[in-house]
């Protein structure tokens, strides 16, 4: 397997509609200063609503995809789930350039260019995605535990080897100097 670009984790959602912003919180949870730092090769970003600019990303191609969103799984508000998640999982979905509906996004893929990476989801069962700013008690609870579920996930994923090594550091070659 050749080593692209790593591993993307993705946080969606719309932090305007109560625990839809559960993906962009665990996404802060996971930033600059949330501890332990990240291995070598992983990109984490906010894309919020924007499934456009998160199709383009993944265009790049990435060796592993970790989508961290509000999911309806069934069980309790601030239930985490984890699934694998294949082409077959998918089905079809209409692509929204002005909104975020992950399975159409990646649904969509192939038709611009790319290729479904090794894709996993970290969800979260919502308890209120009317509008308003803030997680309800149940997610905000939850969202400890699902940094730390990404965290182990990259953990795993770094040992199959879908992350890259770090670079070594590179000494810059010495200035010329020219003397007249």
């Amino acid at each position: 397997m050749s080593v692209t670009n790593g591993v993307l984790v993705a946080g969606i959602g719309n932090i305007f509609l109560g625990d839809d912003g559960f993906g962009p919180e665990v996404v802060r949870g996971l930033g600059a200063g949330a501890g332990e730092p990240l291995p070598a090769g992983v990109r984490v970003v906010d894309y919020g609503i924007r499934g456009m600019h998160l199709a383009y990303d993944l265009l790049t191609g990435y060796d592993a995809l970790v989508l961290v969103d509000a999911y309806a799984g069934g069980g309790p508000p601030g239930e985490l789930t984890v699934l694998k998640v294949g082409p077959g999982d998918l089905g079809t979905g209409e692509f929204d350039a002005h909104g975020m509906n992950p399975v159409a996004v990646l649904a969509n893929l192939t038709k611009l260019g790319g290729t479904l990476p090794l894709t996993h989801l970290v969800g979260c069962t919502p308890a209120d995605v009317d509008e308003g700013i803030g997680l309800s008690e149940a997610v905000a609870a939850a969202v400890p535990s699902a940094v730390a579920e990404v965290r182990a996930l990259l953990a795993r994923l770094t040992a199959a080897g879908h992350c890259p090594a770090p670079h070594p550091a590179r000494t810059p070659a010495p200035e010329r100097t020219r003397r007249s």
